[in-house]
């Protein structure tokens, strides 16, 4: 079964340049949690001062309807973050760092080693608090500085975040440039550390490839987990180019037409895409809400 991990309300909006109201973001939540996803990514609790948009994280986790079975998580960078995270009552966290240590300086300034260090008391709480904990490792394929990034490079952070204690770690094609034979690459040498279900792939479509990579993680290394946004929201201030994530309703379609079994609803993904659009001033890029719109009633 094909695990979907719907980051549209935070991964989607936080670079967003129009102020989406938080009304419009309990909606989009609400509305994904209807589509069958396991899990929605629905805000950060990262200072408004570095992602203004996201400043109502608190607010939009009281007030959506939470779907049974659904995970709630949230983004969390430090400890006063994860502390607003618990007030949100969120089923699971995360902590990001990258493979790139010029990308981690730009996006987070910090050092990769510096940003391990301050995730160790935020897990040793969560850890408490009995939160399941993912690991987020950006650039693990290319950087917009550094180019390529060696797979070893990739499998010593993943190692280190597992000695800190994670339950899974994402690995982001941040700028969306990688290939199949990337894929391939990097799983062959951090699958040894990680096991299957541990692995999450987070892939950007800027290049286009973003189909052709999941379909080689599923066919070929049975990767079962993936990230993708509603509508292919998305993008990074950091990464100039990579306009946004693989859309769900066009990664779903791929590995359910390839014979995956898969629980998401299109039609209620492609509807919750639709509904935010009005708040985005322009056209989101998913294939299938393209050919849906487009199809006769």
């Amino acid at each position: 079964m094909i695990t979907i991990t719907e980051v549209g309300p935070r991964d989607g909006l936080q670079n967003e340049k129009a102020q989406i109201p938080t009304t419009a973001k309990i909606a989009f939540v609400n509305a994904l949690s209807e589509s069958g996803v396991q899990e929605i990514e629905v805000s950060s609790f990262v200072s408004p001062k570095w992602v203004p948009q996201l400043a109502d994280a608190l607010e939009v986790f009281q007030r959506i309807q939470r779907q049974s079975g659904v995970i709630y998580s949230a983004l969390v960078p430090n400890e006063k973050g994860l502390e607003h995270a618990l007030e949100a009552h969120v089923n699971k966290i995360s902590i990001f760092t990258a493979a790139s240590e010029t990308f981690n300086q730009k996006n987070i300034n910090a050092s990769i080693s510096e940003s391990i260090e301050r995730f160790r008391p935020v897990i040793a709480i969560a850890k408490a608090e009995k939160l399941p904990i993912r690991g987020y490792v950006s650039t693990a394929f290319y950087c917009p500085y550094e180019g390529k990034i060696p797979s070893t490079q990739v499998v010593a952070v993943v190692q280190k975040l597992l000695d800190l204690g994670v339950d899974e770690v994402s690995l982001g094609d941040t700028i969306g440039k990688a290939a199949p034979g990337d894929i391939r690459e990097l799983l062959d040498n951090v699958m040894p550390i990680l096991s299957k279900d541990q692995v999450v792939l987070h892939l950007h479509d800027t290049y286009g490839l973003a189909i052709a990579n999941a379909m080689t993680a599923w066919s070929e290394y049975r990767i079962t987990r993936f990230d993708s946004s509603a509508g292919g929201l998305g993008g990074c201030p950091y990464a100039p180019g990579a306009f946004g994530n693989v859309a769900t309703e066009d990664l779903v379609y791929a590995l359910r037409a390839s014979g995956a079994e898969i629980s998401v609803d299109i039609a209620k993904i492609v509807g919750a895409a639709k509904e935010i659009e009005p708040q985005l001033n322009r056209t989101l890029a998913s294939r299938l809400s393209r050919v849906l719109s487009q199809s006769p009633s």
